[in-house]
């Protein structure tokens, strides 16, 4: 198990050993063996996709910018698929900061907003609140932030 409580402070960048994929509209609109994943104290891990993995699916920059105090500056993207469109589903670090140069450009995606995201054979389960977009495996031991009451943590 892996307590999220004892992940660092900053956060740690590594690469994921497992394939992710991301289902949407019915099709997998990403698939990769080149993921990394942020491990924030609190948080489930964020995944991060290099752009050539989004394949099955459009790409294209949506409204608003946000600020991490460890990666730098984020802009959203909207994931397009078939006839359906997830707005602000995604974001990306354009220019981050030196630690995480690794994921310059890569896309972290709410699994909220996608019909399944897989950490090898295992559907995760969304970071809960909406505002976070860490990805919850079994492996996990909570709790998580962003639930009700812990915006304080």
């Amino acid at each position: 198990m892996e307590d999220v409580w004892k992940y660092p402070r900053p956060p740690a960048l590594e690469p994921v050993p497992q394939p992710v994929r991301i289902v949407f509209a019915g099709r997998t609109v990403a698939e990769t063996g080149a993921a990394f994943r942020v491990l924030e104290t609190s948080h489930p891990p964020v995944y991060y996709l290099p752009p050539t993995a989004f394949t099955g699916c459009g790409l294209e920059p949506a409204s608003g910018r946000s600020f991490c105090e460890w990666k730098g500056e984020a802009r959203y993207w909207t994931i397009r698929a078939e006839d359906k469109a997830a707005e602000r589903a995604a974001w990306s670090y354009p220019d981050p900061a030196p630690a995480y140069a690794a994921i310059r450009d890569h896309l972290a995606v709410y699994a909220g907003a996608m019909e399944q995201c897989f950490v090898g054979d295992e559907a995760v389960t969304p970071q809960p609140g909406g505002f976070y977009g860490g990805w919850i495996t079994r492996n996990l031991k909570g709790p998580f932030k962003g639930a009700p009451g812990s915006m304080g943590w």
